[in-house]
């Protein structure tokens, strides 16, 4: 009898410690998501890591977005390059503003 009352308190101890931790109003909350939802997923356990934040993505989507990542970074060197470039022929024209101003 001591014996199941002593285990009883760990697993009262463990509880707490998941509900202090937040990890039982987490998976309440995702367990409900799926709950809700009107189709049921496929792989509930997949589901269940991407709603937890602990889905990885696959070697295919981190791939596609170091590319994007990499052809963006270009894309941005060059428009900053096109951007000075455009201010200085724009300097040709127009003479820089003075800051008198008075005439």
């Amino acid at each position: 009898m001591a014996h199941y009352r002593a285990s009883e308190s760990k697993r009262e101890q463990f509880r707490r410690y998941l509900e202090k931790a937040g990890v039982l109003d987490s998976l309440t909350n995702v367990l409900v998501a799926l709950y809700e939802e009107t189709e049921k997923p496929n792989n509930a356990l997949e589901f269940i890591k991407q709603h937890l934040g602990t889905g990885e993505p696959d070697a295919a989507d981190a791939e596609s977005l170091r590319l994007e990542l990499t052809e963006l970074q270009q894309k941005h060197d060059l428009l900053l390059e096109e951007n000075k470039e455009l201010k200085r022929r724009l300097l040709q024209y127009e003479p820089p503003a003075e800051d008198g101003g008075a005439e």
